[in-house]
């Protein structure tokens, strides 16, 4: 049995994203070879894409990618780890995309599974979610999990189990009397408790004879965080991972967490059992600047005991629009401070190309005038970036020295200037340049 496990697609970011041109479709958007990505709308007019975002097609672009090879490869079961979209109300174009793919998963006979994220629940309990509309529609073999329970799922390798956790709601899990008159971090360990609670006794329904895994929507107390923190809707919810691993399933299926990785392994050979894959498209700078994206692919043995049915959990890379940052630091003797930005862009020409960029410069006080930011952008314009992030200087001021004991008023103005020279670290050919025109403006001022 082959499971496609991804998580937190977030259709709808358009963060450091332009419209759609015809130029982008004749050049290419993404990383690689000339021309659109081969997985993007196949068999489709990709004009209608044309003054959408730019970043609305990578997400699509990685989505398609991942449906082509659960179609290509016989995967049993797509789980989806939840966060459909940006934001609980998604717009009729994006509501539209993600069907379509979905259909196209269930058209080639591949089942689905869809967990509700945070970014998936109305802002109202009694108000339908951005992916109920598949439940409602009867979508054949697809399953919309809203609840915290255990949903059986025929595949075409076999029967499998999948015990559910939505993201939780504290009012559909506590009540008034619970919270009454008890601090704030006391509610949060309750809810906590309580999601614990009903994630052992529901835990007690699974079929041991029968593979199970347990889908999630939650943060786990070992977990690296990533930009999802700045995307946050709702409170947290974390639980710890010693009580998620000693439920008895053969693979836990994570989802919220936008950085890759694997908390929990089995030997022989580490085989990952609790993973979270990460968001299939990077967000921002940061830790996912260097992280590569993409998706597991989980192999069960269904016939196998429980606690041995994990066979291999590989992680797939796709292919996902880069972020790079550039980074210069200007000699406090630069002749042509924009001249050495543009050559460390030029050394970055690989990274920058088809990538959001952003430059980091330090700089002197005395050059930051000398810095010409159009131009900057126009090289990495000409380089083939995608977009420009930003052009941030840390302008380094010079620190103020307190003559103090020196005694400046027995000094001569070609003494103070040496000390200045000499604490300020002004190198000695240039100090001496610098001496001889003072010299000659003082020259000058006797006369």
């Amino acid at each position: 049995m082959r499971i496609l496990h991804f998580s937190d697609l977030h259709i709808g970011i358009e963060s450091y994203g332009r419209p759609l041109t015809d130029d982008d479709l004749k050049s290419g958007l993404a990383p690689g070879e000339g021309g659109m990505p081969p997985w993007f709308a196949p068999g489709e007019d990709h004009r209608k894409y044309l003054g959408h975002s730019t970043r609305l097609v990578d997400f699509l672009c990685a989505f398609d990618e991942l449906v082509a090879y659960a179609l290509e490869n016989e995967i049993d079961l797509v789980l989806f780890s939840g966060d459909a979209y940006k934001n609980r109300d998604p717009s009729q174009t994006h509501q539209r995309e993600f069907a379509r793919r979905i259909a196209r998963l269930s058209d080639g006979g591949v089942p689905v599974f869809l967990l509700a994220g945070n970014h998936d629940l109305p802002h109202a309990a009694y108000r339908a979610t951005a992916i109920q509309i598949f439940e409602t529609l009867n979508v054949p073999q697809v399953t919309v999990a809203e609840e915290l329970r255990v949903y059986d799922i025929e595949t075409r390798g076999g029967p499998l189990q999948v015990l559910a956790l939505p993201w939780p709601r504290r009012s559909e899990l506590l009540t008034r009397d619970d919270v009454r008159n008890i601090p704030y971090q006391e509610i949060k360990r309750l809810l906590e408790q309580k999601i614990t609670d009903l994630l052992v006794d529901r835990a007690e329904q699974l079929d041991p004879s029968v593979p199970a895994v347990l889908a999630a929507h939650v943060s786990v107390d070992t977990a690296k965080v990533g930009s999802e923190r700045m995307m946050m809707i709702g409170d947290d919810h974390v639980l710890r991972r010693s009580n998620l691993v000693a439920l008895p399933v053969d693979y836990i299926a994570l989802g919220h967490i936008h950085r890759r990785q694997e908390l929990a392994h089995r030997s022989p050979g580490e085989i990952p059992t609790a993973v979270y894959p990460g968001s299939l498209q990077r967000v921002d700078f940061g830790e996912e600047e260097h992280d590569a994206k993409g998706f597991y692919v989980v192999e069960l043995d269904p016939q196998a005991p429980r606690g041995s049915r994990v066979k291999s959990a590989t992680f797939r890379p796709v292919a996902a629009r880069a972020f790079a940052t550039v980074d210069v630091t200007i000699p406090d003797d630069d002749p042509d401070p924009t001249a050495t930005v543009v050559r460390a862009i030029d050394r970055s020409r690989e990274r920058v190309a088809n990538a959001i960029v952003r430059v980091r410069i330090k700089v002197a006080a005395a050059l930051d005038p000398a810095l010409r930011e159009r131009e900057i952008r126009a090289a990495l314009a000409d380089r083939g970036a995608h977009s420009v992030a930003s052009v941030t200087r840390e302008v380094e001021r010079p620190r103020r020295v307190r003559l103090g004991a020196y005694g400046a008023e027995s000094k001569s103005p070609e003494e103070l200037l040496q000390f200045y020279f000499e604490t300020t670290g002004v190198s000695k050919e240039r100090a001496e340049k610098l001496t001889a025109y003072a010299r000659r403006l003082l020259e000058t001022e006797e006369e």
